[in-house]
């Protein structure tokens, strides 16, 4: 994840957003957990890496067996909780071990369609006191409501948008870039704006699940640097204005490299500072600083690797799964950088993006071959950004 507006914020306001540390090994930094309480779902997106369905899915864990889980991953040094799905909101315990979490001293998120998030629950929604609240947009009206397969999906989830934010909820827009989507960017961070939302999350398309099968629709290249491009200029101008935003894309770290790009351009003499900024961060944490936990327990590197599994938290406890006894598979993960091959291998930004997204060249047919998503040219990955000097010192 490159959260554009904190590293622009650490440019423009270096005493305001202090820049991130050197790296920390797993044993020092335990992940964000994202969890899937469960796979049910009432909607059915064509790009949903979990496949879920408006239907029951067995084996899942029940509320004794969750509440366990809680105190197993606050024993292992996990702090950061996002709830997801299937649908949340269609698990009734939902507020209980959201509750139980907080307790415990975790941030806790929710991850929703906002399809179930209305008048009749916005008052418990708000006394769970989630910490922050992303809803998916995926277009407008027409394109949303056919990616997402189900007419008033769009209106449903902006009246949750509204209603979180009526109730002083922190919430967030996220967005999933597609062919047919990638015209209405605009539109999409204008309705952030126009709805008070703080947070807006592009993701790019990861080949899991039925995202697998739509692939086909993933957005072009110069779609996809242009879109990327979009928010840098929207996080810049909301910084000079002095607005609380934050602006962040997900699931392509080469989005790092067109950001040291753009401020050569745009800030030159930023681009040195920003350039160690990005590699203290390392690029792709997946099996490092990101984990998942599945509705039926199965731990995963992270949301998109369900068909790779590196422990049970029925049967280890999860410091066990991700510290003690890790998968040969978080070990080749955490390799920094990672031994990759095709043109990520002789990639001059490797150190910064980590190798991008595994599990897109997985679905390519090689886990450790090049990522097919980076829209990087083959002069940019080769040559390294010339950073001018400060006006007055040899270059």
């Amino acid at each position: 994840m490159l959260r554009i507006s904190h590293y622009l914020r650490a440019l423009a306001q270096p005493e305001a957003a202090p820049a991130p540390g050197a790296p920390v090994t797993p044993a020092q930094r335990p992940p964000v957990v994202i969890w899937n309480l469960l796979r049910r779902c009432n909607l059915t997106c064509k790009h949903c890496y979990a496949t879920s369905a408006d239907s029951p899915f067995r084996n899942e864990l029940g509320t004794s067996e969750a509440l366990r889980v809680i105190d197993d991953l606050h024993a292992a040094g996990v702090r950061i909780l996002i709830l997801s799905g299937g649908e949340p909101l269609l698990r009734t315990d939902l507020f209980q071990l959201a509750g139980h979490a907080r307790a415990q001293g975790f941030f806790v998120a929710l991850s929703s369609n906002g399809t179930l998030i209305n008048a009749h629950n916005i008052e418990q929604v708000a006394a769970a006191q989630f910490d922050y609240v992303g809803i998916s947009v995926d277009g407008l009206q027409d394109v949303h409501d056919a990616w997402r397969q189900m007419p008033g999906s769009f209106a449903a989830a902006m009246h949750a948008i509204d209603l979180c934010r009526q109730h002083g909820i922190r919430v967030g827009l996220r967005t999933t870039l597609t062919q047919h989507n990638s015209e209405q960017l605009p539109a999409i961070l204008s309705l952030m704006h126009d709805h008070g939302v703080q947070k807006f999350y592009l993701s790019h398309l990861n080949y899991s699940g039925r995202g697998r099968r739509s692939r086909k629709f993933d957005a072009h290249r110069q779609m996809t640097r242009d879109a990327v491009h979009l928010l840098f200029e929207r996080a810049w101008a909301d910084i000079g204005a002095g607005l609380d935003t934050d602006f962040v894309t997900g699931n392509n770290d080469a989005d790092a490299i067109l950001l040291l790009h753009w401020v050569r351009r745009r800030v030159p003499q930023h681009a040195a500072r920003l350039e160690r900024m990005l590699r203290a961060w390392g690029g792709n944490a997946s099996g490092n600083g990101i984990a998942n936990i599945d509705n039926t327990g199965d731990v995963h590197p992270d949301t998109y690797w369900w068909q790779h599994q590196v422990g049970n938290v029925r049967r280890q406890s999860f410091r066990d799964i991700w510290i003690g006894r890790p998968h040969p598979l978080l070990l080749q993960l955490r390799q920094h950088p990672r031994s990759v091959g095709g043109r990520c291998a002789g990639c001059h930004w490797l150190p910064i993006c980590n190798g991008n997204t595994r599990t897109r060249a997985w679905a390519a047919g090689d886990l450790w071959g090049a990522d097919p998503g980076c829209h990087l040219s083959d002069a940019e990955i080769e040559a390294p950004i010339h950073v001018p000097a400060p006006a007055g010192q040899p270059a």
